[in-house]
């Protein structure tokens, strides 16, 4: 009764703790400012990563899982209009955040690597997202966007929609991920593969495009240029191999 006595007043002092608090176990790059809340039910408005702004956090802890030394919790983060939440366990092993959902304007991740000139709208929907801070050692379910378009491609023609999956097995030992990209409607009839690199930062897309009978005049033209480059092949599908970094 006695050792209940006391976990039941470590419990409400620990409660009790301002969520500033989580302030000091934050990494070197990581800032976090505006607390509100508790420990166990807080929020922080303003994040940074680095030079950039990454919106705000809204945590709610689970206390049990500490008796077996891991955080979880419930978060919900803010970037603009863009919003996530997730079910996120940390352990000695690394993170893993399950259930992981939302969208938003693909604008406002412009600090995450999206480039200027694009806008579309994207839902987020992964069952599982794992990594041992070095690396991702999981990844399934898939990001959709739709209304996807830039100044730089058909004069900022409407571009459709597309789905990013990654399904089981799409990362590698080594961290590498595998994901297939396909069109979900527009202009443009879409398959590709996309293969990233996390060691070396590159990345490759290798697939094929064909133009939908009411692809815009603007789109038809920037396609043509490809189409003297690369021609067709037996289907009247343009192939596409594009390396890049990031």
């Amino acid at each position: 009764m006695i050792l209940v006595g006391l976990a039941a007043v470590l419990a409400v002092i620990i409660a009790s703790l301002p969520a500033s608090i989580v302030a000091r176990f934050l990494p070197p790059a990581v800032r976090a400012e505006d607390f509100s809340g508790s420990i166990w039910h807080g929020s922080a408005g303003k994040i940074g990563v680095a030079a950039y702004d990454a919106g705000a956090l809204e945590w709610r802890l689970h206390p049990a899982a500490l008796l077996g030394m891991q955080v979880s919790a419930d978060v919900h983060w803010v970037r603009v209009g863009f919003v996530v939440d997730a079910a996120v366990k940390i352990d000695r092993l690394g993170l893993t955040a399950r259930d992981v959902k939302g969208g938003g304007p693909i604008e406002d991740l412009r600090d995450f690597g999206v480039a200027p000139g694009w806008r579309g709208t994207a839902g987020i929907n992964f069952s599982e997202l794992k990594s041992d801070w070095v690396k991702p050692l999981a990844a399934v379910g898939d990001i959709q966007v739709s209304n996807l378009a830039s100044a730089q491609i058909g004069q900022g023609a409407d571009l459709g929609g597309y789905d990013l999956r990654l399904a089981e097995g799409a990362i590698g030992a080594d961290g590498s991920v595998t994901a297939q990209l396909t069109d979900t409607g527009g202009p443009l009839d879409a398959k590709a593969a996309i293969r990233l690199s996390t060691t070396e930062h590159t990345g490759m897309l290798s697939g094929t495009l064909k133009e939908r009978p009411d692809a815009p005049a603007a789109l038809l033209s920037d396609l043509e240029g490809v189409v003297q480059l690369r021609g067709r092949d037996p289907q009247g599908r343009i192939p596409v191999d594009l390396e890049f970094t990031w």
